[in-house]
């Protein structure tokens, strides 16, 4: 069991049978004397990738959901699922592509460092690593003597995410993008 003073972001809970995610977390401490304090969540449920507000008191006790991490390979992506592969036993899995939303457009062949929770046996989410590298497929032409300055462009990535870039970058460049924010972060190293 998991006290709510406890939480923290992206910490797994089970409430009312479903795995969540905290999202993000809030206190709020009342003025009355002895008042419970108010721990505020917005949670992101694994099964359905919804994303809900729920208040907790202090002294709220919950259980840790059974999630399994598994370190995997991602193989390719379809109309409906994106598959992916164990690298120690090479079961394959899939996952909807609906439930993955935005991630999709951090997935690409030969990933590292991907892993695939798995929630009563059923694959449920994706961690990805913090950043990934990938290659400009379109954006505007370099622009020269703008290294200086802190002028940007909008650039389309081989996945199709499309991310702020430096205006002296081109196609075919190769840049970290951060997983979280979908931030430029810098070029790739050689």
């Amino acid at each position: 069991m998991i006290e709510a003073n406890d939480f923290k972001r992206n910490m797994m809970i089970e409430v009312d049978g479903k795995p969540y995610q905290i999202v993000d977390i809030n206190l709020s401490t009342p003025t009355a004397r002895g008042g419970n304090t108010i721990i505020r969540t917005r949670l992101r449920c694994l099964l359905d990738g919804s994303t809900t507000d729920k208040p907790f008191r202090s002294s709220d006790r919950l259980p840790e959901p059974d999630i399994e991490k598994t370190k995997s390979q991602f193989l390719y992506i379809d109309d409906r699922f994106a598959h992916f592969m164990d690298v120690t036993t090479y079961e394959q899995c899939q996952i909807g592509r609906s439930d993955l939303g935005d991630t999709t457009l951090y997935l690409f062949d030969g990933m590292p460092e991907l892993q695939v929770m798995f929630y009563n046996g059923n694959a449920v989410d994706v961690i990805l690593p913090l950043n990934v590298e990938m290659e400009i497929t379109d954006t505007e032409p370099s622009m020269k003597g703008v290294t200086a300055s802190a002028q940007t462009k909008a650039a389309t990535l081989t996945t199709g995410l499309v991310v702020q870039v430096p205006a002296y970058l081109s196609t075919g460049e190769v840049v970290k993008v951060d997983t979280r924010t979908g931030a430029y972060l810098g070029r790739a190293s050689k």
